[in-house]
């Protein structure tokens, strides 16, 4: 009968080993549309399947990105977070491995000479210490009746998976920022190469100006309000240089390196856009996006909490067994089988009082949980909200694009135009300076247009969920 109730109890283990005592929540997939704002079309393909060195066709801003993704320190600690994971979730695996420990003491006990024991001793074993060897082993194992070691192995994974994605959007925010600063260093050097330009039309009109002025043709004003908008133009030219140098800064240690002068592999007007921007369909985020795939793990492991702290709550079996060899003298310590001992226990322990701690835990872990949910619902809607503000971006710019490409080819040839006319006398020297002022202005934002052209470019790629392939 005995035998029979053992192979009863191991039968319900294994039974109630595969019980789970809370249900998971699956990540939301409701809520998506059908299609981005402002989509360029309905195709399922996407552009975040692009690695990011065929998406950048530049070879400077290809071997910048690569060294960023060599060198960069935030990344570098993204890779040390998933090591570290990655030994956690090694660890979680041996949790169903029984523990195992062993042990060798000895000590010596002298009691009191007038106590009951110094008595005993000195009557029956003639002496007036004892003496206790011992070397054996432990070892205990609890049965995951309630799935609260496969929970931790559930969570372990989960955040393995999470530091994973972690690093992947840590790459893709780089990427999108060299990337970036690369265009702005191009928008810059097209800045200064017009500010350089207008300083010396300036400087022309400097010179024209005092030669009437000499002539008697203009009043002093004129040469005054002349040097002026040289002044102006000039005093632009240093500004870029000192922004150029900060970019540059700026990409160095984004590269991990110390801050150094950046090679461009072209200029602004020759750098391309792309004819196509496939972006797919939103569920596609769902996989494409670090950041909402690593909110989707952090449900999981909010699930896997959730599951522990249940487990908790119910009783733990525990079955322990030691054994080894036991002597009162170190002379027959391992005398075999003489000095063999074992035992063999098991437990079943239900926590009852606990102060409601227990209860704390498991109501708290459920609420981390819907919180988890909360924030993959809203990071799904930043993701594809981003999207659609880059797609938007992209559409307006090539029109302001036009228009500012107008405006700059009307404006150059009025200062032509002035040029001649006040040469002649037929215009003053303030339509020749607002006309100059009006051209520099212009190339200025013109050459800022483009840049923001290549940077929604970027902000759509990395918004899709490309630059960690």
């Amino acid at each position: 009968m005995k035998t029979y109730s053992i192979y009863i109890t191991m039968l319900l283990v294994l039974v109630l080993s595969g019980c789970k005592v809370s249900k998971d929540v699956p990540a939301p997939q409701d809520g998506l549309p059908e299609a981005y704002r402002n989509a360029f079309s309905k195709d399922t393909a996407t552009v975040a399947d692009m690695p990011w060195n065929k998406f950048f066709t530049d070879p400077q801003l290809q071997e910048l990105i690569n060294r960023a993704i060599k060198g960069n320190n935030d990344l570098q600690i993204g890779i040390k977070n998933i090591e570290a994971s990655r030994q956690l979730l090694r660890q979680s695996k041996w949790g169903q491995i029984p523990q195992f420990n062993a042990a060798v003491t000895a000590n010596t006990s002298i009691p009191s000479q007038n106590s009951l024991n110094g008595i005993s001793l000195n009557n029956f074993l003639n002496t007036s210490h004892i003496e206790d060897y011992n070397a054996g082993a432990t070892l205990s194992w609890e049965a995951d009746i309630w799935g609260k070691i496969s929970s931790r192995k559930k969570e372990a994974l989960a955040t393995y998976l999470k530091t994973e994605e972690a690093k992947k959007a840590i790459q893709a925010n780089l990427v999108s920022a060299v990337a970036q600063g690369y265009y702005n260093l191009l928008m810059l050097d097209a800045q200064l190469s017009v500010a350089k330009k207008n300083r010396d039309l300036s400087e022309n009109t400097v010179n024209m100006v005092t030669r009437q002025f000499d002539a008697g043709q203009v009043t002093h004003l004129a040469v005054e309000q002349a040097e002026a908008q040289r002044l102006r133009a000039a005093q632009i030219v240093p500004q870029l240089e000192k922004e150029t140098i900060l970019q540059e800064n700026a990409l160095s240690l984004l590269t991990g390196a110390m801050p150094a002068e950046i090679s461009k592999g072209g200029t602004l007007d020759t750098a391309q856009l792309h004819d196509s921007l496939p972006t797919g369909v939103p569920t596609n985020i769902l996989s494409h996006r670090p950041d909402v795939k690593a909110q989707e793990y952090e449900l999981n492991a909010a699930n896997a909490r959730v599951g522990i702290a249940k487990a908790f709550m119910y009783p733990a079996l525990n079955i322990t067994a030691n054994g080894g060899v036991n002597s009162f003298k170190s002379d027959n310590w391992f005398n075999m089988p003489a000095s063999l001992f074992g035992l063999v226990a098991g437990s079943l322990t239900q926590p009852l009082l606990q102060g409601r701690r227990l209860k704390t835990q498991y109501e708290v872990a459920k609420i981390d949980r819907e919180k988890a949910v909360i924030s993959f619902r809203q990071q799904v809607l930043v993701a594809v909200g981003e999207v659609s503000d880059a797609l938007a971006e992209i559409e307006k710019l090539k029109e302001e694009r036009t228009f500012a490409t107008e405006r700059v080819a009307n404006l150059q040839r009025g200062v032509g135009n002035a040029d001649k006319l006040f040469a002649s006398g037929l215009a003053t020297y303030l339509e020749v300076i607002t006309a100059q002022s009006n051209v520099l202005q212009s190339e200025l934002e013109l050459a800022a247009v483009k840049r923001n052209q290549f940077s929604a470019e970027v902000r759509l790629y990395k918004a899709l969920g490309g630059g960690w392939q």
